[in-house]
């Protein structure tokens, strides 16, 4: 099954601060996306407030993790994220779920 990580980011109500957070993201996608066992790592902004930010991060399964607690790019990323936020990050862990089979929805 596939692991994910969906993280809520919330900025500083700050152009400077907003822009930061979102060429970090973009930078970290583009790290993160090469580490082994990474299916993918998203980055996206809302379209109605620019101040909201959500990852998807998706992996083989939960331990592949270590891949990405162990690339030195992750040392970088709070130290930089997190003074640029209004409130501290959201996150939440998923098992996807099996969809390649079919299922009878009970009645």
């Amino acid at each position: 099954m596939v692991y994910t990580i969906v993280v809520h980011l919330y900025a500083k109500d700050d152009k400077e601060a907003i822009a930061k957070l979102s060429a970090k993201l973009i930078e970290a996608s583009r790290v993160y996306s090469q580490d082994k066992e990474t299916i993918s790592w998203f980055v996206m902004q809302d379209h109605k407030d620019p101040r909201a930010f959500t990852i998807v991060e998706r992996y083989e399964q939960e331990s592949s993790q270590k891949y990405h607690l162990e690339n030195p790019y992750w040392k970088t990323f709070d130290p930089y994220v997190i003074p640029l936020l209004e409130k501290p990050m959201d996150l939440r862990r998923f098992e996807e779920l099996d969809t390649s089979k079919p299922v009878e929805v009970p009645q």
